[in-house]
């Protein structure tokens, strides 16, 4: 029980460093008096909270273009429109800009000025799903954390595009069109920082090269991947959480050690091509391997050795961190190979 509630934390602090900072304006204050009246100037397009002066709300409104953003303005909503062009001319005066949420609008790549985002020096929060932008929008601003990118017509990232974002620390490039000669192997190459990269829902066939070493959680869901290279999770050593369903992989395709990583505490295969529960680390907490192809468990294979558990042997006194096991949707058969239990006896939950 204590286990489980370790992980939890854990999750709950993985996440937490992600996006703690979006919901860091809940807490702002600022003191009435630090603004003028000339400061209130409200397009009247928009709505401008006068409990809330940092925000501008222009959503939902039909818009074509985007207003002159006041210079107080640190959080714009502009979601929900039909702008098409991001110009530099509207943000000139929008120096504290930290948060601008442009959501479900037409904006495509040759719509944004050059220079538009990258003036905007203190800028944290980028959103621009649901748009027709083909390729990653550069150039961004060097103070950028999170990167929202979801459910556009990206196939393209110019060399270069991520080079000065070393504060970047989540990229949502999911439901894209994404395939691999899209990345070069200098790509990510400055994204120092980030944690977490979502490219579920394009079309990979190969896992993409030379991730930056702090990723801790790589989503990959619905793709075509069908193997994984040799040695390629020493490249990411603080990998956490990885999702790889509904991709091609077979057990020909894994490295020789399979899972077999230390850092990897939640993995995700199911709806994958596999034959056979693969090697997995002392670690590992959580796998799904559902709706493969796999007939039996061969315990022998799976259940890490004593030779195969770290130095540091206390926190393996009960055996194996392994809580939570999926397998229906595969060829076994009933009953739990009592083996199984023997070896990981933290398990909380079995499917079959």
């Amino acid at each position: 029980m204590a286990g489980t509630i370790c992980f939890i934390m854990w999750v709950f602090f993985i996440t937490d460093t992600v996006w703690s900072r979006s919901v860091r304006q809940v807490y702002e204050i600022h003191d009435s008096d630090d603004w003028t009246i000339h400061d209130f100037e409200c397009p009247m397009e928009c709505f401008c909270p006068p409990s809330f002066p940092t925000a501008l709300y222009c959503e939902n409104r039909g818009l074509k273009e985007i207003p002159a953003i006041p210079s107080r303005i640190w959080y714009l909503y502009l979601q929900n429109n039909l702008i098409e062009t991001i110009p530099e001319k509207p943000f000139e005066n929008a120096t504290q800009l930290r948060w601008i949420n442009l959501n479900k609008n037409k904006i495509t790549n040759y719509g944004i000025e050059k220079g538009a985002l990258i003036q905007l020096k203190k800028l944290l929060f980028l959103f621009l799903e649901d748009n027709e932008l083909e390729e990653v929008p550069s150039p961004l601003p060097r103070s950028l954390e999170q990167l929202q990118l979801a459910r556009n017509k990206v196939s393209r990232i110019p060399q270069g595009t991520f080079s000065n974002l070393e504060n970047l620390t989540l990229l949502d490039l999911q439901n894209n069109k994404l395939v691999d000669n899209a990345f070069q192997r200098d790509t990510f190459k400055g994204l120092k920082n980030l944690m977490q990269l979502n490219m579920a829902k394009n079309a990979l066939r190969n896992m993409p090269p030379r991730l930056p070493a702090n990723t801790m959680q790589l989503f990959l869901d619905n793709n075509s991947i069908e193997g994984i290279p040799e040695n390629y999770f020493n490249v990411i050593p603080k990998v956490a959480f990885l999702r790889l369903n509904h991709n091609k992989l077979s057990d020909e395709g894994l490295p020789s050690r399979g899972f077999d990583v230390s850092s990897i505490l939640d993995l995700q295969l199911s709806h994958n091509q596999l034959t056979k529960v693969p090697r997995i680390s002392a670690h590992l907490q959580h796998l799904h391997l559902d709706h493969n192809k796999i007939k039996s468990v061969n315990v022998s294979v799976i259940c890490p050795s004593p030779s195969m558990l770290p130095a540091e042997r206390d926190s393996f006194s009960y055996g194996p961190h392994l809580r939570y096991l999926r397998l229906d949707g595969n060829e076994i058969k009933p009953p739990i190979p009592m083996a199984l239990m023997t070896c990981f006896r933290l398990l909380q939950a079995v499917i079959i």
